[in-house]
């Protein structure tokens, strides 16, 4: 069978109830010894060690390898493994490419990509070339070409790659979803979205307070400065749009009967970063001489197959609270995070929102309502519990995961398309067809009923 054959056959298979079993999670598992995945962790930083703790926290998980080029971190993965009663793992780290040889191991089923961006198609690649099950940290992609890789590489080696987009797990999220595939909202028409986050104490951070307010960023950063501002310097795009995206994408069946069509983008000055430097480290500051690439706020609207407008905000070197800047409109109303409201035609008071609370209650994921309990400690309001259970169950079931290699591309394309449309003067940027085709046949995943 050929692998493009055996690709359709096993994505067919996503409909057998697998991909979420949360029965199977965390301390609740029912799971048999033989039932156990063995996960190879790449990137042992932060974001790693939170999947690492959640990973401990299964029954039907071996950690079995881990790899970081910073010692630190691994001293501090295999601590973590053997307070938890684990074997210790087999580590590497000698240099950036020893990750190479953690997908050679025999006791490696699946591997948790967790590193900075522009690693993240490179060891996706390489592990799905080993026949590894890979997770993938978001943005999945930097440019299309590794859109394209990360597509390609599925579709001749069978092997599967999931975005972890933990985001598609939230609880207001799923409770939404509930309603759009209940036809709460009618015909749906329109979308917003986007990543509205203060960075600055993220992007520069020089390692002396908890949460930044450092002026330092590259080889003198801490944690995520190391790496992340470069983006800000080197590119007018935006870099990360999968947190608002991958949600919306999901409630339109994005490549399931529908697809991104083209897009436009705009961007403001950059002044953002620069103020942060000579707030946090003076006028005089090296740092402060730097020019910054990015604007400040950069504004997307993409037209879909099926005639929705989708707008998407990255919005994350200024001040201001964390919203993803949700908005899900159709004919007979509309949901909006900020402001937690809904107005729903016939059943709303005429012209005037209702408070989201009850709406959300009523339809809450019944996934939630069971196993919300369990979730809530595992990070991020409880989504890391789910996205994470659902990757080792695809894993462990050897299926397709319900946001896959195309998703992956797709969302990802965002950020490349957006740099070429804001150098254009917000010039249309056609989206490329991911799956050559398949959007039209391929059926929606029921995120409803297929993940109990």
């Amino acid at each position: 069978m050929s692998s493009r054959r055996r690709f359709i056959k096993e994505s067919s298979l996503v409909g057998a109830g697998m991909v979420m079993a949360p029965g199977f999670a965390f301390d609740i598992s029912g799971s048999s010894q033989n039932d156990k995945l063995n996960v190879g962790l790449i990137g042992a930083g932060l974001r790693g060690t939170n999947h690492l703790q959640n990973l401990l926290l299964r029954k039907d998980v071996n950690v079995t390898a881990v790899c970081d080029v910073d010692p630190a971190r691994i001293s501090i993965a295999k601590q973590k493994i053997a307070d938890a009663g684990g074997k210790p793992p087999k580590t590497f780290g000698k240099n950036n490419y020893d990750y190479r040889n953690l997908l050679e191991l025999p006791e490696v089923d699946a591997v948790v990509i967790a590193t900075p961006w522009l690693w993240h198609v490179t060891m996706t690649v390489d592990a799905m070339k080993a026949g590894k099950y890979a997770g993938t940290e978001v943005s999945a992609a930097n440019t299309l070409e590794e859109c394209w890789d990360l597509v390609n590489t599925h579709e001749e080696t069978g092997t599967h790659m999931m975005i972890l987009e933990n985001v598609n797990y939230r609880r207001d999220i799923m409770a939404v979803l509930n309603m759009v595939k209940q036809n709460v909202f009618g015909e749906l028409v329109h979308f917003r979205c986007g990543y509205q986050h203060d960075l600055r104490g993220v992007k520069f951070n020089d390692g002396t307070t908890a949460h930044g307010k450092g002026a330092e960023f590259g080889e003198k950063g801490s944690s995520e400065a190391k790496w992340r501002t470069h983006h800000s310097v080197k590119r007018n795009a935006d870099v990360y749009p999968t947190h608002g995206l991958g949600p919306i994408a999901v409630m339109a069946d994005i490549n399931r009967g529908n697809r991104f069509v083209s897009m436009t983008s705009s961007a403001s000055k950059a002044i953002g970063l620069h103020n942060y430097v000579v707030e946090v480290g003076g006028e005089n500051h090296p740092n402060a001489k730097v020019k910054f690439k990015q604007g400040d706020v950069i504004t997307s609207t993409i037209e879909t197959a099926n005639g929705e407008t989708i707008i998407v905000t990255h919005d994350c070197n200024l001040p201001r609270p964390y919203s993803l800047g949700f908005r899900v409109q159709g004919a007979n109303g509309l949901w909006e995070v900020d402001g937690n409201r809904i107005y729903v035609e016939g059943k709303s008071e005429p012209h005037t929102w209702d408070v989201a609370d009850e709406w959300l209650k009523k339809y809450d994921h019944p996934l939630w309502i069971k196993y919300g309990e369990y979730a809530l400690g595992a990070g991020h309001g409880g989504m890391d519990f789910f996205v994470l259970n659902s990757f080792v169950e695809s894993a462990k079931a050897k299926v397709a995961p319900p946001m896959d290699a195309y998703d992956a591309a797709a969302w990802s394309a965002v950020t490349p398309l957006s740099e070429v449309s804001i150098e254009n003067n917000g010039a249309p940027q056609d989206f490329p067809d991911f799956t050559k085709g398949l959007w039209m046949k391929r059926k929606p995943y029921n995120w409803i009923k297929e993940t109990y």
